[in-house]
């Protein structure tokens, strides 16, 4: 049975002008200036501006228009009283000619003569490495087809994980060449001597041994290595290096000698060359923290303040309709939708306003509350952080410190560090004392960095050692921090 109500419901919703600023927050400084090409290509109305910024009063009330639903989505209907009423005062005001700097520049922006030059990586991938190599030999269209097939299939990290009855399916289906396994195998024989070493191999095992196979077989420690990955390889990773020693008859130096030669070899031989992420490949710190005779002070990368303006075009084309004396329907419409674009780049420029504020209250408050931490460099100073703190001394919701932490770098004179490397959770010591996790970690892998490498500490010494140093921390917690810190159990950290 159907039936009509009515209910009244308290909802929040985001104006598009703040759907917008949240998504230029995520924005890393590496890309911001592809974000600006694409609105560049979608506006219009917004250009770069040289040696000129536009008039202070035309990015004043952006906010008020937003939220009255000026330019939201905005379409004329073609009613009589809409073109009767159109009013473009505010985009021809008689102080167009007075120039202003709306960037607002000052010491937080880094003076443009002394802006710091970001190498840029030119690099070849490693698939084209591999069939640049495979383009000096000389085999036939058919073989060499099949051979780009085989390397299309290797992964970024140097190896062919796919099964061999896959490529003969794929060849089939997608370049209907006709072929079986043995053909196949015997060109991946032929790509497994390229560079690097080890490329084109189906598991861990078989890289190295290829690798081993590759050096002068004199060398000493190579031919006993083979033997140890031939035949002891479950043994090697495990690391019983006794009983290898005893199966094989080697002495403590012969052991030594081939436990070196293997550990040398690179388990990714695809590491190097592998194609990364353009945002990823190199960082751009967003901010710049300078100790001037220990006062900090703190700058924003100019790439966050881009010279943006409104086209003097459009604003021209505004003027000549307010000039003239016969405004036809199709006059008022062109203007309806300068107007529209207009409002679009005043929305965008307030954006990239707005943004420049965020990033630069939050990290001021971010260097504020580690001050210590950017004096000395020591992480042992950090203080207990969370979004929560830095969102109440902004007054910024917690997402949004949560957006600009995820994804900005600060160069220091101690290196860069991710804005998230700041945050961390905090642990008691046996005096009440409120300490950070940074702290405890940072104590944890110096003990690990200073023991017997022959007889590493285990996590419950490292428990032990931790609280006698007051920290009240468990066996799990020390376990836990260890794997966050990228260091294996403590067999797996015994060395000869």
């Amino acid at each position: 049975m159907l039936k009509q109500t009515q209910q009244q419901k308290l909802l929040q919703k985001l104006s598009p002008q703040q759907i917008q600023l949240m998504k230029l927050l995520q924005v890393p400084t590496a890309i911001l200036e592809e974000r600006i090409k694409e609105e560049l290509e979608e506006n219009p109305a917004l250009e770069y501006g040289e040696d000129e910024q536009q008039p202070a009063e035309e990015f004043q009330n952006t906010e008020t228009a937003a939220e009255e639903g000026e330019t939201d989505d905005f379409e004329p209907d073609g009613s009589e009283n809409e073109y009767d009423n159109i009013d473009i005062s505010e985009y021809v005001s008689e102080g167009d000619d007075d120039i202003a700097d709306y960037k607002l520049r000052d010491d937080n922006y880094p003076d443009p003569d002394e802006q710091r030059t970001i190498p840029i990586k030119v690099e070849t991938s490693f698939h084209d490495y591999l069939l640049n190599q495979l383009g000096m030999l000389e085999l036939p269209d058919r073989k060499s087809a099949i051979a780009q097939q085989v390397i299309g299939s290797i992964d970024d990290d140097g190896y062919l994980r796919r099964e061999v009855s896959a490529i003969v399916d794929d060849l089939s289906f997608s370049q209907n060449i006709s072929t079986d396994e043995e053909e196949i195998k015997e060109l991946i024989k032929i790509i497994q001597e390229f560079d690097p070493p080890g490329v084109c191999c189906a598991d861990l095992k078989e890289c190295l041994l290829l690798q081993l196979k590759r050096r002068p077989q004199d060398d000493p420690g190579v031919h006993t290595a083979i033997q140890i990955l031939e035949y002891y390889f479950d043994e090697f990773t495990k690391k019983h290096y006794e009983k290898i020693q005893k199966s094989l008859g080697l002495s403590d130096d012969d052991l030594k000698e081939a436990i070196t030669q293997i550990i040398r070899l690179n388990p990714k031989p695809g590491g190097n060359h592998a194609t990364i992420n353009k945002a990823e490949s190199y960082v751009i710190p967003d901010f710049f923290i300078l100790n001037n005779n220990g006062k900090l002070e703190l700058s924003l990368n100019s790439k966050n303040a881009p010279d943006l303006r409104i086209s003097e075009g459009y604003r021209d084309m505004l003027r000549d309709y307010d000039r003239g004396d016969k405004k036809d329907k199709r006059q008022k419409e062109a203007v309806l939708f300068i107007k529209q674009k207009i409002d679009a780049a005043k929305w965008f420029i307030d954006a990239i306003k707005q943004r420049q504020h965020t990033l630069l209250s939050t990290m001021e408050a971010i260097m504020n509350y580690q001050h210590d931490f950017f004096l000395t460099g020591d992480e042992t100073t950090m203080k207990p952080m969370i979004l929560k703190d830095i969102a109440d001394i902004t007054q910024l919701d917690i997402s949004t410190v949560s957006r600009v932490a995820n994804s900005k770098y600060v160069q220091t004179e101690f290196g860069t560090f991710k804005l998230k490397f700041f945050f961390s959770e905090s642990l008691s010591t046996d005096s009440g004392e409120e300490v950070s996790t940074r702290e405890v970690k940072k104590i944890l892998s110096d003990l690990i960095g200073g023991e017997n490498k022959r007889k590493p500490l285990s996590d419950e010494n490292l428990t032990k050692m931790l609280q006698d140093k007051g920290y009240n921390i468990a066996r799990r917690t020390v376990a836990k921090y260890r794997e966050q810190l990228n260091i294996p159990v403590a067999r797996l950290r015994k060395e000869l």
